[in-house]
């Protein structure tokens, strides 16, 4: 196991009416500005609740930012953080609202222009100048990001990830019920993102890290076993609170602890959805499944642990539990209703030249727990995902 310094400030309120707890939670005295993405927090009254239990608090309402939430429109809301002083962000929503509003945070911090935070990185670099805290109501487990400090925001440029620990929220409301009214599509895509983020810290090489790899093990196993159920049955709080409770623990630091990283994945996905618009979830199901299947050989021995542990295949053949282990991934998205192929998104082999040039274009060229997956490499994993 490698050494490792692990930090994690977030406090985590989870199960059903815990909205009423942000009262106790955020200062009498703060100005918030609640961010959230389009009408569904207004149609279901999350955003009544919100407002409810904020009570006489100043509070600004800042809508409309989307999935892959966008550079331009974030700066909108910092105009009003600088305007009114906003000292508390409250972001109500899923991954893409609570990464947006990180991002506000952070370019409010920020003394140069924003977008250089995305275009030219170093992100972690920038110090806490003003007091403002981020809190989160989540509505759509699959990123995260409401208990970690990263976040994924777009521009023009393409799509960027950006870290750094003051973009921790303070808390986080975990209320299973509110995932009731999701569409089946979202539902998807959060546990395939899920599924994801573990295999990405789970699935390298070993190095004797057993608590990381069996707690990696019981969320993949139970993404496996709720997954269709969940989706099927939406109403069930013991199905939808465990797949949040999943989707948290995937990407807080914890099972990436003391172990090698991979990545790859979700580097070219998001090449995929800036390019051509796919759901981020859509994205990994159709690069992981092909990775796997190109690097299978650096990635042996776990692809054996996770093909035994994981999908409990019984073989003597060890190449015959890594193609089962590669062919019943991509069974596991598939039975979710997300299909794993360019093709099936009407994208050609032609279209591969765009990925590779943005790959380039944003130094993506050394990719992997080796950092051995090169642009021919990537375009080995484009050409198989087909």
């Amino acid at each position: 196991m490698f050494s490792f310094n692990i930090y994690n400030p977030t406090r985590i309120v989870f199960g059903k009416d815990k909205i009423s707890q942000i009262d106790k939670l955020i200062p009498k005295d703060a100005k918030v500005l609640i961010t959230y993405g389009g009408g569904s927090v207004k149609k279901y009254k999350t955003l009544d609740k919100v407002k409810e239990a904020l009570g006489d608090r100043i509070h600004f309402e800042f809508g409309g930012i989307e999935p892959n939430p966008k550079y331009d429109t974030l700066m909108k809301a910092l105009d009003i953080v600088n305007k009114e002083n906003i000292n508390c962000l409250l972001a109500v929503g899923g991954g893409s609202v609570i990464d947006g509003t990180k991002f506000i945070k952070l370019a409010a911090n920020y003394d140069g222009e924003p977008k250089e935070l995305l275009t030219k990185g170093g992100s972690h670099k920038v110090k806490e100048n003003k007091n403002i805290n981020i809190a989160t109501v989540l509505t759509l487990p699959a990123t995260g990001s409401e208990m970690n400090s990263g976040a994924v925001v777009t521009c023009d440029e393409g799509k960027f990830a950006v870290n750094n620990p003051m973009c921790f929220p303070m808390f986080s409301i975990l209320d299973p019920t509110l995932t009731y009214t999701l569409p089946e599509t979202q539902v998807a895509n959060g546990i395939v993102d899920t599924f994801v983020h573990v295999n990405e810290q789970y699935l390298t090489y070993p190095v004797d890290a057993r608590f990381q790899d069996r707690t990696s093990e019981g969320i993949l196993r139970t993404l496996i076993e709720i997954g269709q159920d969940t989706i099927k049955n939406p109403t069930n709080y013991d199905l939808r609170a465990n797949l949040m409770l999943c989707a948290t623990m995937g990407l807080n630091g914890l099972i990436g602890s003391g172990v090698p990283q991979d990545w790859t994945s979700h580097m070219i996905g998001h090449e995929l959805t800036a390019l051509f618009g796919l759901d981020h979830g859509k994205t990994l199901a159709i690069v992981m499944p092909s990775l796997f299947e190109v690097k299978k050989d650096a990635k042996r021995d776990k692809l054996i642990q996770y093909g035994k542990r994981v999908f409990d295949i019984e073989s003597t053949d060890d190449n015959e539990i890594i193609d089962l282990a590669i062919s019943k991934t991509r069974e596991f998205f598939e039975s979710l209703g997300i299909k794993t192929r360019l093709s099936d998104y009407g994208i050609k082999k032609e279209q591969i030249d765009l990925v590779i040039e943005q790959l380039k274009n944003h130094n993506f060229t050394s990719l992997g727990e080796n950092r051995d997956i090169d642009l021919e490499t990537s375009r080995k994993i484009l050409e198989n995902a087909l």
